[in-house]
Formats: structure tokens, sequence, C-alpha cells
């Protein structure tokens, strides 16, 4: 009798704010070196229902199983995404939000001392605004991006990041997450220690919230940039985890 063929999972990467997907470039090359297939959507950042349906459907065009990544705010769309999503089989955090049931970013941000990132963002309108569209969103000055998000990066990378960074809508911050997926999902949390953005304090209060794998990276906000090394060795971890016997049509089997 053949043994079960182990069935790796897709990993699917999701930016967060003031980013694009581009920023996951260094991690995918050392996930497809080890074999893994990856999609990194661009995460609309429009509000966290919408950017979380848009994820879960992403999820779900994949016929075999999903750890599912998020990074910064991408931690919080991940969370609300992946409650129902039966094929996400592991969920990784890159100093990221995991929100709680009935929570919202500035919940974890408000709870925790400010860091430099609330002095430093911008609020603008949208130039055009389609109906039922976000009044307005949110950029990092281009002066103070390169300290507050990617301290531990070369300036001229920083600096590019900082004319193309991609922004949130301001309603994002507030909207309000459903059930936490990793209440029911093996988890994973890299601790950023000199991140700008999201207190190091509040990344560690959500990684023992979750009960998660905790992986302490000594970098900024971006260091998913700065250390994509790092981040896939978490990630690889994750996926072994979740990697399954095949049932003949690609699905994992449940042990």
């Amino acid at each position: 009798m053949h043994a079960p063929i182990r069935v790796p999972p897709t990993v699917v990467l999701v930016h967060g704010a003031f980013t694009d997907a581009s920023s996951w470039a260094g991690v995918v090359g050392l996930l497809h070196s080890a074999g893994l297939r990856v999609r990194a959507p661009a995460n609309p950042l429009r509000g966290l229902s919408q950017d979380a349906a848009y994820i879960r459907s992403v999820v779900r065009d994949i016929a075999v199983p999903v750890v599912l990544v998020g990074h910064g705010y991408g931690g919080a769309v991940i969370t609300h995404a992946a409650a129902d999503n039966d094929n996400v089989v592991a969920l990784c955090y890159v100093a990221a939000f995991g929100l709680d049931t009935r929570e919202c970013v500035l919940d974890i941000t408000r709870r925790f001392a400010p860091m430099p990132s609330a002095h430093a963002t911008v609020t603008a309108p949208l130039p055009a605004r389609p109906s039922g569209s976000p009044e307005s969103e949110l950029y990092i000055r281009r002066t103070q991006f390169a300290d507050v998000f990617a301290a531990d990066l070369p300036p001229r990378v920083s600096g590019v990041l900082s004319v193309t960074q991609r922004p949130i809508a301001s309603s994002a911050l507030t909207g309000v997450s459903g059930p936490p997926a990793w209440a029911c999902k093996p988890s994973w949390y890299a601790i950023a220690t000199a991140d700008q953005v999201l207190n190091p304090t509040a990344q560690r209060f959500m990684a023992q919230r979750m009960a998660a794998a905790e992986h302490i990276l000594e970098g900024s906000h971006a260091v998913l940039l700065s250390q994509p090394g790092a981040v896939a060795g978490m990630i690889r971890e994750a996926a072994a985890h979740g990697a399954g016997p095949d049932d003949g049509h690609g699905l994992r089997r449940a042990s």
C-alpha cells in the first residue's frame, strides 16, 4: 500500500498599510526556492470587511491547504477572513494586528503607549470620491517614512517606499473584527522589536493572546523587507505543520 502523498500548502501573503504586494518580494523568492507555491494579492486597504471579503475569495479559489500570512494591518484582514475558511490550516503574523471579536485596529493602538507613527501620518481626502467609497485616507509623511516605517533599510530603498506607498482608508482603522481565526487555527507571530508603527509590547500581547509560536526579530515594521530569511523561515515552519495527505483531488484530508 502506498504511503499518502504530503500536499504542501499554498502560502497567501497579505500586505498591510502604506505598502503593496511587492513588499513580499524577498520572502516570495525564498519560499519559491523551498518549493512552496505563493500568492501575494493586492490588499484593497478600503475597509476591514471588504478587504477580508476579497482575501476570503482569493483563498476559496485555492484547492489545496493554505497558510495565510499578514503584515501590519494585513493581520487584521487575515484574522477576519480565515475564520470560516476550512482550507486555511495555519496563520502567520508579521508585526501584525491579530484582533479579537468586536475589536478594531485603533483599540489596539490606543491600549498601548503611542508610537512615532501616530504623529507621522497625514489624512488626505480622496481626489475623486466614487459613491460609497471612504471619505479620506492616511499616508505617512515622506520626510518621516524611513524613520517610522523602515529604519533598518538603506535610504535608497526607504526613499522609493515613501513615494510608492499605498494609503489606507481612515475607516479601515475602526472596522470591527468578527470571531478571530486564531482561536481555532494554529498561529505563528514574528515580533519586530524595533517597530515604530505597531508597539512591540502590543505585538507580544497579541502573540500571547493567540498562543502563537513566537519569533523575535530585531527589526522595524518593514522586517519582511529587512529580514526576509527570518520571515520566510517562520512561514516554512507553519507550512510544514499545515501539510497533509492528498485525498486524490488535491485537498488535504483531516488527520
